[in-house]
């Protein structure tokens, strides 16, 4: 318990350092900031227009999307916050900084964790915030509190899942000296097409998106019992089975880390 209360302690500290250096150019955070919101309008825009010509999307109207799209822009925008170091972890590898990191008493992971915080995605969470009430009061759903409970679930779920490929991309790395350009197609990819539910895409990709990638489990099952399409209580659960998807991911970054050999600098 020590252990874990010091661990928080220095990630807070990390937190801290990373805060007060963003802060030092107000202004290239504030335009950052209002870059992250514009650039996820954009994206509402397109499902905005959409809806201008068609009523639906296999069944779900523009509300439930609206609900769909914000969690799980908020679930990316989380988890690139807190995990944006394992996402630059290449140049941590080709700039030898990854040797000292293995020398400090320190965890490996903790310390990638702490060497960036992106504060400015706040801007991405603000855009998602306003699209997700704009749903709720929409939607007509009747939030109850397990429904409430529920999207909690869905953020915690989706958090550690995109947090859990930000380390595979990571991992990777020690293999590569660099990130591979396809992982994008489950990060930044899957906060694009995560933006409905994952059954329009059709039934292999809902598979898939089911027990290889588990999106679905933090998007669009729990998603039908906030809708009140499905009366089950486990639907709420599920994305709670997400968290276990950076387990296998923490045993890539392991193995990884036995492999690594110094790139030098």
């Amino acid at each position: 318990m020590k252990k874990v209360q010091n661990a928080l302690r220095l990630y807070g500290h990390y937190i801290s350092v990373a805060v007060r250096e963003t802060m030092t150019y107000k202004v290239s955070f504030l335009l950052t900031v209002v870059g992250q919101f514009l650039v996820s309008f954009n994206v509402f825009l397109g499902i905005f227009f959409l809806f201008q010509r068609f009523s639906h999307v296999k069944g779900f109207t523009y509300e439930e999307v609206l609900l769909c799209f914000s969690v799980m822009l908020l679930e990316f925008s989380f988890a690139e916050m807190w995990a944006r170091g394992f996402d630059t972890f290449g140049g941590i590898v080709r700039q030898g900084e990854f040797d000292r990191i293995l020398v400090r008493p320190r965890s490996p992971v903790l310390q990638v964790l702490g060497s960036r915080f992106e504060l400015s995605r706040i801007g991405r969470m603000l855009q998602s915030a306003v699209i997700f009430f704009y749903g709720i009061a929409k939607s007509g759903v009747d939030w109850t509190p397990g429904r409430t409970m529920t999207v909690v679930f869905m953020l915690i779920g989706g958090t550690a899942l995109f947090s859990g490929l930000f380390m595979i991309y990571a991992a990777l790395c020690f293999f590569t000296l660099d990130g591979l350009e396809f992982m994008n197609v489950f990060t930044d990819g899957g906060r694009e097409y995560g933006k409905y539910p994952v059954n329009v895409y059709g039934k292999r990709m809902l598979q898939f998106c089911t027990f290889i990638v588990p999106y679905a489990l933090v998007q669009y099952y729990p998603l039908l019992y906030v809708l009140g399409r499905v009366e089950n209580p486990a639907y709420a659960a599920l994305p709670l089975l997400a968290c276990l998807f950076p387990v296998p991911c923490y045993g890539l970054w392991r193995f990884g880390v036995r492999k690594y050999q110094s790139a030098g600098s």
